[in-house]
């Protein structure tokens, strides 16, 4: 299971960081991605980081203002998000895959159709102006 939590509703130019608890998985085996999905909008990889902590990925749209990162020891994936913009509204998911490569799972904030494995259910952001 995939659990994502500190979504909420903060003004344009916050912070918010959300984290994702992994259980049932070897967790420092897997890249974990963070997507989101916008009322009325197809689901977006916005970030990805591979399993050695080593590699990290992020959308343009996103880029310069999240940091995505893990903690094997904790089995849990973040994403901080700074200088938040309404457009960041979204459910934000996160997600964690084993088969493939590092470059086939990275290539999602890209924008390619990559299917991870395993998904959270979500948590909710809304950026208000």
């Amino acid at each position: 299971d995939l659990v994502e939590s500190g979504g909420g509703l903060v003004q344009a130019g916050g912070s918010l960081r959300l984290s994702c608890v992994a259980s049932g998985l070897p967790f420092k085996d897997y890249v974990m991605g963070w997507f989101r999905q916008a009322p009325g909008k197809e689901r977006e990889g916005i970030s990805s980081i591979n399993s050695d902590d080593d590699a990290t990925v992020y959308a343009d749209s996103v880029k310069g203002r999240f940091t995505i990162s893990r903690d094997n020891a904790k089995n849990t994936a973040y994403l901080q998000m700074n200088d938040l913009k309404p457009e960041d509204t979204a459910v934000y998911y996160c997600a964690a895959t084993l088969r493939g490569s590092w470059s086939l799972a990275a290539s999602v904030v890209q924008g390619h159709k990559y299917e991870y494995d395993y998904w959270g259910k979500g948590t909710l952001v809304t950026v208000c102006s």
